[in-house]
């Protein structure tokens, strides 16, 4: 089911790209209040923008001006809007997307042709591990891609180890969606319990929220540390609200392919200019076919690396390699440059720790300062030299450890007004 532009040469891509993207200005500068009215002030001629390379001519968007403006990005009547989604407001206050039927149309589509590149085809049956509601629009276009693809859902939401393995054992799912780390909370209840979880039928995850993929796309700690407990093939998937449109990984696990019939992607430096090949950078995108709120050269915050070298899959999309980071939550710690993933990537290495949460906050020389609050299962001197030597030796600075209680940190981490855990606080 990979559709044929994916699998077209580079040039016819890039052709294709232009002429979507020449639809889409003509669309906005029509029925978008916003992008009308910016494009009025900057004295933009959609006309004179003609290719990719033009996008430059272009000014960002930011989280900020949909804040801000959010009404005024709607291209089309309230009375058209069919769904109302929301961000998760991980930096900021969260925004309003209004949805049409033919954006929910584009969505199911965007999710079939992700979950076909992650192995699931009709006849499967997919445990979804992820709220549907509360204004989410992945559980939503989970459920619309599954049901295009006419495989079978068992809507069973997030957490609660014994209801997910109530509905593995009576519905025999194929496939399930978490969030990756959820499976070794999975496992650990499986073995508490006797479920020969090994022989459930499940065959592989389609994970979300945490990374599977060092940069080289070998396995992260927490990938490494479900492979060693369950033979299952795991794949990660990324996305936004504001994208409309995911980036997963196929069989090959090295990045998530891109849709060029969807989206358009740029990667940026601190200069907002194009980042070189290969390196990495801000991933700005412009959305494509989206009615209702369509947004074009959009800061995500996101830092990834654009892969273009062929994929044995028969795609030959560009690939988003694992996100390195969120560009606001970037750490000067000791003359190093952090962020927040390869810190929880230490941690999970440590099989003694229970749950964690980094604080970051600006000290009295006006410099960064990073806490982290440990849950251990046995607290040690010799174990909290054991942590910092290995921050030490994979990220070159030990940032401050404290050791609390696992019921003193799981309220602050499954705060019931999110929709996932929190394990990340900026007080900057």
């Amino acid at each position: 089911m990979i559709p044929k532009i994916e699998m077209a040469p580079p040039d016819e891509i890039r052709e294709f790209q232009q002429k979507e993207l020449t639809r889409t200005l003509f669309y906005v500068a029509q029925n978008s209040p916003y992008y009308s009215r910016l494009f009025s002030e900057k004295n933009i001629d959609v006309k004179s923008i003609r290719s990719l390379e033009d996008l430059h001519k272009l000014p960002f968007t930011t989280k900020a001006d949909i804040q801000q403006f959010n009404d005024d990005f709607l291209c089309v009547p309230s009375n058209k809007i069919i769904d109302y989604a929301t961000t998760s407001g991980t930096l900021g206050d969260p925004v309003t997307f209004g949805q049409t039927d033919a954006d929910l149309d584009r969505l199911a589509y965007n999710e079939a042709i992700s979950f076909d590149c992650a192995g699931i085809k009709e006849g499967d049956v997919v445990q979804l591990m992820t709220t549907i509601d509360r204004r989410f629009m992945a559980g939503l276009a989970y459920f619309l891609g599954l049901r295009k693809m006419k495989v079978g859902v068992i809507r069973v939401g997030a957490g609660i180890p014994e209801l997910q393995w109530d509905s593995i054992r009576k519905y025999r799912p194929t496939h399930l969606i978490t969030v990756p780390s959820f499976l070794l909370k999975l496992i650990e209840y499986a073995e508490a319990h006797g479920i020969d979880y090994k022989n459930s039928g499940i065959k592989g995850a389609v994970c979300i929220g945490e990374a599977l993929r060092n940069q080289d796309f070998s396995d992260s700690t927490l990938s490494r540390k479900i492979a060693e407990k369950w033979d299952i093939k795991l794949y990660s998937t990324y996305a936004s609200t504001e994208m409309s449109t995911a980036f997963t990984e196929c069989e090959h696990a090295i990045g998530g392919h891109h849709h060029p019939e969807l989206i358009i992607v740029e990667t940026i430096g601190d200069d907002d200019k194009p980042v070189p090949e290969g390196q990495p950078g801000e991933l700005v995108i412009t959305t494509l076919g989206v009615e209702g709120m369509p947004l074009v050269r959009f800061k995500t915050g996101d830092i990834v690396q654009i892969h273009r070298e062929p994929c044995n899959c028969g795609r030959n999309t560009l690939r988003v390699g694992p996100v390195l980071g969120r560009k606001q939550q970037m750490i000067k710690y000791k003359g190093t440059t952090l962020y927040p993933p390869a810190m929880t990537d230490v941690l999970n290495g440590f099989g003694n720790i229970e749950a964690h949460i980094i604080e970051i906050s600006t000290n009295d020389l006006g410099t960064d300062e990073i806490i982290i609050k440990l849950a251990v299962k046995e607290q040690s001197e010799e174990f909290l030299r054991e942590i910092k030597d290995h921050f030490r030796a994979k990220l070159r600075v030990t940032p401050k450890i404290e050791f609390t209680t696992k019921e003193t940190l799981a309220p602050i981490i499954n705060n019931p007004m999110s929709r996932k855990p929190v394990t990340f606080f900026d007080y900057r």
